[in-house]
């Protein structure tokens, strides 16, 4: 599900800076990206760590405040956002929808447009596969934005992949191509992929 809340503001696609966000309340993961015509440029990537704070209501404002400082820091076009879940505990569901809520709401406090994604369409769009591992979607990264060392938690690189399944999903205007998945990627980038299977079993192990 995308949800695109403003569209006023946009800038040409080719050359937009978009902000990932994978929302939680134990750590929440980000990355940033340059949509450079055809490729996602990696800007940043990491996490916000919360585990060491009991009080829900103080993690939301550690929320909020993380989210404004990363706007204001990268200034990004657009605000990408993993959707939550479904899961049977209803408190946990709860609170991670307050966390999505609050990074959206620092997000419209500075006028970005938002778009929102389900785990698993963000999955397909970058591996091809819904339920891929947080590791093969890691790998798949670490090709497609053109890095080649891992954060110490992954939550990092899911935050990017929100970013870049955004990337991926938002078509195209001018002369650049719209890419759908990463197996469209693929198609139209045969030179960039090498080697993909050796990475994601090297980073499995």
């Amino acid at each position: 599900m995308m949800l695109n809340i403003d569209n006023s503001q946009k800038t040409d696609i080719r050359e937009r800076i978009i902000l990932g966000i994978d929302p939680g309340t134990t750590i929440m993961g980000y990355g940033v990206i340059k949509a450079c015509k055809n490729s996602p440029v990696l800007v940043a990537l990491g996490v916000l760590e919360l585990h060491k704070y009991d009080d829900h209501h103080k993690k939301l404002k550690i929320i909020l405040e993380r989210t404004l400082g990363l706007i204001d820091e990268y200034l990004p076009d657009e605000l990408a956002i993993e959707a939550p879940f479904y899961e049977k505990n209803v408190q946990s569901m709860l609170k991670l929808g307050r966390a999505q809520g609050v990074a959206i709401a620092a997000g419209l406090s500075r006028q970005l447009p938002i778009f929102e994604y389900a785990p698993r369409k963000i999955k397909q769009s970058i591996t091809g596969n819904g339920n891929a591992s947080k590791e093969q979607v890691a790998a798949l990264l670490m090709k497609i934005c053109n890095f080649n060392e891992l954060p110490r938690r992954l939550d990092a690189t899911d935050g990017l992949a929100v970013a870049v399944c955004h990337f991926f999903q938002n078509k195209q205007s001018g002369t650049g191509p719209a890419f759908k998945s990463w197996k469209d990627y693929m198609s139209k980038n045969p030179g960039k992929i090498s080697s993909v299977n050796d990475l994601q079993k090297k980073i499995v192990k």
